[in-house]
């Protein structure tokens, strides 16, 4: 059976406990949680970007709270891959419905209504994405959040009475005007359908050119030294229940109405980048005392 994904979502069954600090969003609050220990990831923002540390090896999970007394969908990916259908990500396909306040953990890669692949921390050459031919975007999750459009309720107009409805067609007869004269016939315009004028470059050209200086100039500026650990991404872990249901949802614009981005790799690459900064401790001093001059003081006076 084909369905209308940009009209369909999954309705969240679980709801998770509450949500702790270090949460990121407007109209819902997004925290990464590591689900070997338990613990909200703390969120670094360095130049404008959010990021968490993760651990090689750990499952997590991306919680989510609706902030709003409304349905909401968050359309999620995860290194560049909706974590629903598994397809390039994209704004307009599916995602998870929340009702009003609802709170929830995707855990994982959608396998069925019954069933995800855990979400857990890999290296990038093990990622999901890596291994199925996507590995532009691994080191990113994403949420798109998108308002519900509410149908409007239709105000039915209450019938007049017999008598009262003839006299007011009759009066909108008398009174109304006569139909004007017909215009005279044109011509209807046509289309150019002609090449581009000489010395211009047609529009697809043109934006294949921008897009092939853009992604130039992204590779540039994305380039970065060598780290001290693998770059880390989302593998495809074992498969565990998760129960979720369909329901018909639709948006109230093409464009979210928020998108939430978190950045993510080791902490030590982390470190080694100057996202996470450390401060050095306090270094012990094997002669506490050598600062204060001194000699030996009396002893206590006795006690008679």
């Amino acid at each position: 059976m084909h369905t209308n994904l940009s009209r369909l979502g999954l309705a969240v069954v679980l709801v998770c406990s509450g949500i702790q600090a270090q949460a990121i969003g407007r109209l819902a609050d997004v925290t990464i949680t590591d689900r070997n220990t338990g613990a909200t990831l703390p969120v670094y923002f360095n130049k404008g970007e959010y990021w968490v540390a993760g651990a090689p090896g750990a499952r997590y999970a991306i919680a989510i709270r609706n902030k709003l007394g409304e349905r909401v969908m968050a359309v999620t990916s995860v290194d560049g891959i909706n974590v629903v259908n598994g397809a390039t990500a994209a704004w307009g396909q599916t995602g998870y419905v929340f009702g009003a306040h609802y709170n929830y953990q995707i855990t994982g890669w959608r396998k069925n209504n019954s069933e995800v692949a855990a979400f857990e921390f890999a290296a990038a050459s093990d990622s999901y994405a890596e291994r199925t031919g996507r590995p532009n975007q691994v080191g990113v999750i994403g949420v798109a959040v998108f308002k519900e459009r509410v149908p409007e309720p239709v105000a039915l107009p209450t019938p007049m009475p017999y008598r009262q409805e003839r006299d007011f067609k009759e009066s909108r007869a008398d009174n109304a005007a006569p139909p004007p004269p017909a215009p005279a016939a044109t011509a209807a315009p046509q289309k150019s359908m002609g090449a581009a004028a000489p010395g211009t470059a047609a529009p697809t050209e043109a934006m294949a050119e921008r897009s092939r200086t853009a992604d130039a100039a992204t590779g540039q500026s994305y380039a970065r030294p060598a780290m001290p650990s693998p770059k880390l991404g989302t593998g495809h872990g074992q498969r565990e229940d998760s129960y979720v249901s369909q329901t018909s949802f639709e948006r109230l614009q093409s464009q979210p109405n928020e998108v939430i981005t978190i950045r993510y790799d080791s902490r030590e690459n982390l470190i080694a980048s100057g996202v996470i900064v450390e401060r050095p401790g306090r270094m012990p001093n094997p002669f506490p005392n050598s600062d204060s001059l001194s000699y030996v003081p009396d002893p206590p006076a006795r006690r008679y």
